[in-house]
């Protein structure tokens, strides 16, 4: 049976890679290689980038309201495909179904706050600032934006960039991961059956080289990455050192406080999915919980409860979470399993090798829980990327938020309670881009901007809400004056005054 080959899109065009270079897409639960991905030629990624140049010389002229239009038509169609795209992100990542769709619904909130484009773009104006003179401000497009995306959201990534960058008036370049591509071609797909005329939006594959590239060329005005911290650190040097506009959301090390006067049960379910969910492969994942004090008494339940979570294929929709992305990334979190038991942490729960019913060769790992952990261990300092939860202990709210803002990283945190004054103190004190106060992942909404910080985020601006315009676009400030007709010239006026 043959495999099918990944394309890319090119000025509207479905072009098949004359790389020599194609790399297995694998079912994470079956090892089955289900398609192939080239890592495109740099001759490649150049035409890409020049017809989203060529492109851009009209689309930025469209109107807003017409880019509107198609930014709706586009949601509609990804809403009545969401069971498809969620199909082919679970075959290639290994993501229950559920949560597939889940990602999907979180791409859909980015899309449809992109068509509220005709109002986020306004500029400002003032009147009669001096005599018969207007001040006013127009958010213009950048020209060609880059998006680099990582394998964990293959469509709500995307979807966090090219819709609101296109709704704008830029031109675009799209890298998935080369990983789970299909979903996110698919998309692309749909943004052109939508009638995204040719070159506004651009495909291509492949890995480091091509992402180098595209941070370093001349053409590019701006770039987005959400993806490990060593790749995105690189790639915003390059980019900035090239004059290039870049945000760059990378990686974190969440923790969830537990106060003893949280709902118990409440806290404990939302700990573990937060943790556990998308077998950890979250970069909001709450995977550090910080007990504090009688709450420690909760771990035996907490470890309990956990031993419930169901381990299968994505395609089983009573599962809890499904197999990691590739046998590396099993690899590597077996490997920093390890690395916990010989630096002294307690197992408490060891998820290594889960035997799955039907799927001997699937990447899977169970919930993996650690306890007595410090923050000097590998398991604390690396981000595991899978689904294994370090449990530190602190005696006071005071305790907890020392330890969090002791972490490099800033992405996201969560504190269960039921005391505003604790969850009012925690939200003033905590140093970190994400709140969840009694909410385990604190993505917000997509009218609302991604606020990662620290060594999470490089750049100003993060993805989505208001940010997110001010990011794709440029600002021109006017001062305009238009004078009576036959008035008279008046005086000469040499100094810097606007009279």
């Amino acid at each position: 049976m043959s495999i099918r080959k990944v394309p890319m899109l090119i000025d509207g065009q479905e072009v098949l890679s004359d790389s020599g270079q194609w790399l297995d897409v694998l079912n994470p639960a079956t090892q089955e290689v289900v398609a192939q991905v080239p890592f495109a030629t740099l001759d490649e990624v150049e035409l890409a980038v020049a017809s989203a140049k060529q492109a851009f010389a009209t689309w930025r002229h469209v109107s807003l309201a017409k880019r509107q239009q198609f930014l709706l038509a586009f949601l509609q169609l990804v809403r009545d495909n969401t069971s498809y795209i969620a199909e082919l992100i679970t075959l290639e990542h290994g993501k229950t179904l559920p949560d597939a769709e889940g990602e999907v619904g979180r791409g859909i909130e980015a899309i449809e706050n992109a068509c509220l484009i005709t109002k986020l773009q306004l500029g400002e104006v003032a009147d009669n600032v001096a005599g018969n003179v207007n001040v006013y401000t127009l958010n213009k497009p950048l020209g060609v934006g880059v998006g680099i995306t990582a394998f964990n959201f293959p469509v709500m990534l995307p979807c966090f960039m090219f819709p609101i960058a296109i709704a704008c008036g830029n031109t675009f370049v799209l890298k998935p991961s080369e990983q789970d591509p299909s979903a996110t071609l698919l998309l692309a797909q749909l943004a052109w059956q939508a009638g995204l005329p040719a070159g506004v939006l651009n495909v291509v594959h492949g890995g480091a080289d091509v992402a180098n590239y595209l941070a370093e060329h001349q053409d590019v005005k701006a770039l987005s990455f959400i993806g490990s911290t060593h790749v995105g650190t690189a790639l915003y040097q390059r980019a900035s050192q090239a004059g290039i506009r870049a945000q760059c959301m990378m990686g974190a090390k969440n923790h969830c406080v537990v106060m003893p006067d949280a709902n118990k049960e409440q806290a404990i379910n939302h700990l573990l999915g937060s943790c556990f969910g998308a077998a950890g492969q979250r970069c909001m994942a709450n995977s550090v919980a910080i007990l504090v004090g009688a709450a420690r008494d909760w771990l035996p339940e907490i470890v309990a409860k956990a031993k419930t979570m169901t381990v299968d294929a994505g395609t089983n929709c009573a599962a809890d979470l499904g197999p990691l992305v590739s046998p590396q990334a099993k690899q590597r979190v077996q490997s920093l399993i390890a690395a916990g038991v010989e630096q002294g942490a307690t197992l408490l729960l060891d998820g290594r090798d889960p035997k799955v019913s039907g799927y001997p060769q699937g990447n899977f790992v169970a919930p993996t829980i650690f306890s007595d952990v410090s923050t000097t261990m590998d398991i604390y300092t690396q981000e595991i990327f899978g689904p294994v939860m370090c449990v530190l202990t602190a005696d006071s709210l005071h305790d907890a938020i020392d330890i969090i803002n002791a972490n490099p990283n800033g992405n996201g945190t969560s504190i269960f309670t039921s005391s505003g004054w604790h969850a009012r103190h925690f939200e003033n004190h905590v140093d970190v881009g994400q709140i969840g106060i009694n909410i385990p992942i604190p993505v917000p909404v997509a009218y609302f901007s991604f606020t990662g910080s620290r060594a999470s985020k490089l750049g100003d601006l993060g993805p989505n809400g208001q940010q997110a315009v001010q990011f794709w676009t440029q600002t021109h400030t006017v001062s305009a004056r238009w004078f009576e007709p036959d008035a008279a010239a008046g005086q000469m006026n040499t100094t810097i005054t606007m009279k």
